[in-house]
């Protein structure tokens, strides 16, 4: 659940007069700005209370009215209608209306927003209302709004096709934009709903683990995001921060080309896993994932599910029935080519390189060839559709919509660039499909997590907690497990 955390005064006068005087909330957190646009830097801009979605989402999933005050669907299910708010104004100064809004849900749809998997047919807008038209039934299409992609900018932010300014609606307008590193905001003052109490906040896109941690540590920032392992320890016992944890449903996996690595070859490796080695060791939580979905999923987590489990020597005689054989080298090979695993992954989450350490070990001691490759995180969507992509290490967020529905439809049925990668199943595409059109048989989702738990299209490796730490200068942080907020707009300087 979404917690609100109050901090008492215990820095000296001084030192809170002089981060009075600056009057500006430091947000740090590992992403870089990426663009200007909600695709790119979408989760930013919203987390920065810059854009706004129509459709927001409590922190148990329940969906409640964000720029759409009110919204039905047809009895055939194929026609939507979202009212939107009166009186709001984009941070141009121009009022949100029907046109607006059909404009910005349609450039992204055309430009990878996640409306791209919906099957919408037309979106258009006209005085208070938008209506946007399905050519078959799809219940999910107000989680979908939810999504970062999905937030509302201004007409006047694209130009030819291209955002070139960031226009939201939201309690703050951009001040100054310095990609990939820093963005300014500052309240806007006529935000249609209750005001920004801080004037001022600054988002910094640190990669460091330590540079972020030593920002918490002296005071640098005020609210640190993603903090590693060994730095949540430490932080723990410094004063003047609070230092919290909550379990969210992101998964860190391990992305299989099921072109190069058949499903018995993919159950083979995930036993060469040892997911509660890699938790203890390398997360500091108290185990791996034995599934996919975590326990805090209430709904998707399935305890009847034999766990996941690491035992090397299994490991080894489940490749050699999978026709991998030991060469002379001691290296597996079958049809007379090397198993070589290529292990891409990205800095941007720290964990994420030690963890690929550690698998490129359990790896090689099946017999595999592993290597590392930590690069940008675009390159695992860029090698997915060229096709020369082995093996992508990566945590994924099943709360991108408030329905794990959203990211299965996405990844799984059949694979996005962030899914499944040679791996096509038409029945869980069929029923992933029915779920999201509304009309699935009861034990459809048992079905869908056992097929996934059966297939291994991806290797869960472990349940993510989400780590920050909050100066006790201010009062009002939100933990939201969604990572969409951080209240910011009413967080407040603690006097």
């Amino acid at each position: 659940m979404i917690r609100t955390l109050s901090f008492a005064l215990i820095a000296g006068v001084t030192a809170l007069s002089v981060h009075a005087e600056d009057g500006v909330l430091d947000v740090v957190a590992p992403f870089e700005l990426k663009g200007k646009d909600p695709i790119t830097s979408g989760g930013i801009l919203l987390k920065m209370d810059v854009t706004e979605t129509l459709v927001d989402a409590e922190a148990d999933g329940r969906l409640i009215p964000g720029l759409a005050d009110a919204w039905e669907v047809s009895e055939d299910g194929l026609t939507w209608t979202f009212k939107l708010r009166d009186n709001v104004l984009f941070h141009d100064g121009q009022p949100m209306n029907g046109d607006a809004v059909a404009q910005s849900l349609d450039w992204s749809r055309n430009n990878g927003g996640l409306l791209a998997k919906t099957p919408i047919k037309n979106i258009s807008g006209q005085g208070n209302t938008v209506t946007i038209t399905l050519s078959e039934p799809f219940a999910m299409l107000p989680a979908m709004l939810v999504e970062y992609r999905s937030a509302i900018i201004s007409p006047s932010s694209i130009k030819d096709g291209n955002v070139v300014e960031v226009v939201g609606t939201g309690p703050y307008k951009v001040a100054e934009f310095s990609p990939p590193i820093k963005m300014t905001v500052e309240a806007f003052e006529d935000y249609w709903g209750k005001s920004a109490v801080i004037d001022k906040a600054a988002y910094h896109g640190i990669s460091r683990a330590e540079t972020r941690a030593l920002m918490a540590e002296s005071g640098d920032a005020d609210v640190t995001l993603s903090l590693d392992p060994a730095s949540f320890n430490r932080l723990q016992n410094t004063n003047n921060l609070d230092v919290v944890s909550t379990a969210i449903p992101r998964v860190l996996m391990l992305k299989v080309n099921g072109e190069i690595f058949d499903q018995a070859t993919r159950k083979a490796l995930s036993k060469a896993i040892d997911r509660a080695g890699i938790a203890k060791a390398v997360l500091r939580y108290e185990t791996g994932a034995t599934q996919m979905f975590p326990k805090s999923m209430a709904a998707w987590h399935n305890d009847a599910l034999a766990p996941l489990a690491y035992n090397p020597e299994e490991a080894k005689a489940d490749l050699a029935k999978a026709g991998w054989n030991v060469n002379a080298d001691g290296i597996l090979e079958k049809d007379g080519k090397a198993m070589e695993i290529e292990i891409l992954t990205y800095p941007d989450r720290p964990e994420l390189p030690l963890v690929a350490a550690v698998l490129e070990q359990q790896f090689a001691e099946v017999g595999a060839v592993p290597v590392i490759n930590s690069t940008s995180y675009t390159e695992i969507p860029a090698k997915h559709n060229n096709g020369t992509l082995s093996t992508a290490l990566f945590a994924r967020n099943f709360a991108l919509v408030p329905n794990p529905v959203g990211t299965l439809l996405q990844d799984y049925a059949p694979g996005g660039d962030w899914g499944a990668m040679g791996w096509r199943n038409d029945d869980f595409t069929q029923k992933v499909k029915a779920m999201a059109a509304g009309g699935a048989p009861n034990g459809t989702r048992e079905h869908l997590v056992a097929t996934l738990h059966d297939e291994l299209p991806v290797l869960p490796i472990a349940w993510y907690q989400l780590n920050m730490a909050v100066t006790d200068k201010v009062s009002g942080v939100v933990v939201d497990p969604f990572e969409r907020t951080i209240g910011l707009s009413e967080i407040t300087w603690v006097k």
